[in-house]
């Protein structure tokens, strides 16, 4: 009889599913086509009601990217999942920024 009155586990705790029925987790954002086009979005949805510019299809050193944004924008910021995330809305002088280092970038959503 298996031991329902766990008390205290060391492996996370959940006993109902086992690790093979775990679900991956679901990448948010939309579907980008693969055309080598920047597209920066502005998001508030999920993040209390803050507004954050959202950079997608960005390859190569994020970090790095993600720092000079950050500079530019006088503002925090992360990189999350292969995206970049920019406190504030700063569509307008980020694909001036990106377009100036040579990608090809447009603003997106609404």
């Amino acid at each position: 009889m298996p031991n329902h009155r766990l008390v205290y586990s060391s492996d996370g705790g959940d006993h109902r599913r086992p690790d093979a029925d775990r679900r991956a987790p679901v990448a948010k954002g939309p579907q980008l086509p693969n055309d080598g086009v920047v597209r920066v979005f502005r998001e508030k949805g999920g993040r209390g009601g803050k507004t954050v510019t959202v950079v997608r299809g960005l390859g190569g050193d994020l970090d790095a990217v993600a720092r000079d944004l950050k500079r530019h924008c006088a503002t925090g910021g992360a990189v999350k999942g292969g995206t970049i995330e920019i406190q504030g809305d700063h569509r307008a002088k980020i694909v001036a920024r990106l377009l100036a280092s040579g990608h090809s970038a447009k603003p997106a959503g609404g």
